[in-house]
């Protein structure tokens, strides 16, 4: 693999890794805030815990908007910024409604970096290593959730009652550097063709990153598949009707796995299988390691067995385990057996979804509406995040929860939910693997062949 890719690909999926910390960093503050302010479950759904996901949905919907209008580049620059904004912010707010302000604040961030990051880097990329490179993004994200789940226990205990505030506060870090190395890549030779037209920028961005035969043969080809589309039309036409619903359903299935519920909400689930507050913290830690190794497993994989294998192993492992943590709540199993399956569960994401979702969406829309196709997948993604994660303190409350005596329906729930998966895998998801984005939007708009 190109090195100067890969690093340029790194610094541009780091934006996954604050994605990541960002959106877990919470997990160690829910009690915390709720003792605090003495919220309702519902204020507490909707204000503390998932407002961050609302800007997330903001962020992604129209994140597309300055893809294209200011460049992945710049996008990426002011992504930073937010994350440092919300950070700070969230860290010193002294009431719940300032709190909720900037946490919004930082999910527009995660929200514009799920759209633009995964771009940038499919579009810098080979179709030989697009899989590996995309999924370096999961992987940053996955590093973000493990760092922070280990940055809340080593902060619990560190300054009593604020200990939250140092948890959300020290994100402020690594967000200033991701920001000032994103300085140093160069712009999207694809985004310079297709938005800006400047083919001269475009041919010095992509002889910066591989040499200059090559970098004049993949011009040529990104210009000649332009010119076979229509670059004003838009993504709602009906001639992109199919990457429309691949998008929305493996978004859709991606959060009605129940990923977002698990691992936002991973210390009160571990606590109401009975291990203490610090206990819990501690385990979560574990879900983050398991969460990190099955992520560098599905990225060794996703370019050999293909995006459509890795589903399939994927769903069959989501349907067990959740079936099986189910069950250890429903039969008041030992805490280790239920702490187990969780693991089993987010090992099944990381080596399924998590790793293929974002590449997926990056590459099945063709470059005049991959932007907007991106906002539209990841948009439909978040929105089911943030609907799960309102709800579910009126499900999951100790007091005043719906299931409060005993949550094993919801996993039943979301194992369901991972049967259809499968049968949308299977029968309507088609392999992208080793085919250039060219060819993936030449073939995907058409009603003919699928990609193989």
């Amino acid at each position: 693999m190109n090195n100067r890719i890969f690093k340029i690909s790194l610094t541009a999926a780091l934006a996954g890794f604050l994605f990541g910390f960002d959106t877990v960093v919470i997990s160690g503050a829910n009690l915390p805030i709720k003792e605090l302010w003495d919220t309702s479950p519902l204020f507490h759904g909707v204000f503390i815990m998932s407002m961050a996901l609302w800007g997330t949905v903001l962020g992604s919907l129209f994140g597309g908007i300055p893809c294209d209008k200011l460049g992945r580049k710049k996008t990426l620059i002011w992504i930073g910024i937010l994350y440092f904004i919300s950070a700070l912010g969230s860290s010193v707010a002294q009431d719940p409604y300032l709190f909720s302000f900037f946490r919004f604040i930082g999910g527009v961030g995660v929200g514009a970096s799920s759209v633009a990051a995964p771009i940038y880097i499919s579009e810098i990329s080979t179709p030989e290593n697009r899989g590996k490179l995309g999924a370096m993004y999961q992987f940053n994200i996955v590093f973000g959730i493990f760092i922070a789940f280990i940055s809340n226990y080593l902060l619990k205990g560190f300054d009593g009652a604020n200990d939250w505030r140092w948890m959300l506060g020290i994100e402020g870090i690594p967000a200033l550097a991701y920001t000032a190395m994103v300085f140093y890549i160069p712009n999207s030779p694809r985004w310079l063709i297709t938005k800006k037209q400047d083919e001269k920028r475009a041919l010095k961005a992509l002889e910066f990153i591989t040499n200059a035969e090559v970098a004049k043969l993949r011009l040529q080809e990104i210009k000649d598949a332009l010119g076979k589309t229509f670059s004003k039309e838009k993504l709602f036409s009906g001639k992109y009707k199919k990457q429309l619903l691949l998008a929305f359903f493996i978004a859709f299935f991606n959060q009605l796995s129940g990923i977002n519920f698990v691992l936002y909400y991973a210390p009160e689930i571990l606590e109401r299988a009975g291990l203490a507050s610090k206990e819990s913290l501690f385990s979560s830690i574990s879900i983050g390691i398991v969460n990190l190794v099955f992520t560098l497993i599905g990225i060794r994989l996703i370019d050999r067995l293909g995006r459509k294998q890795l589903m399939k192993i994927g769903s069959l492992g989501y349907i067990i385990s959740l079936a099986m943590v189910g069950w250890c709540f429903y039969a008041d199993a030992n805490s280790t057996l239920l702490l187990t399956f969780i693991l089993v569960f987010i090992a099944s994401h990381a080596i399924g979804q998590g790793a293929v979702i974002w590449v997926f969406i990056s590459e099945i829309f063709p470059n005049n509406v991959r932007a907007s196709g991106q906002s539209w997948g990841t948009g439909t993604h978040w929105v089911f995040a943030a609907v799960i994660t309102l709800v579910t303190p009126v499900f999951l409350d100790a007091d005043k929860g719906i299931f409060r005596e005993n949550p094993w329906p919801i996993f039943l729930f979301f194992a369901l939910m991972m049967v259809l998966q499968l049968l949308w895998v299977i029968f309507k998801m088609p392999e992208t693997k080793g085919v250039s984005l060219e060819e993936l939007g030449r073939k995907l708009s058409s009603n003919k062949s699928k990609p193989s």
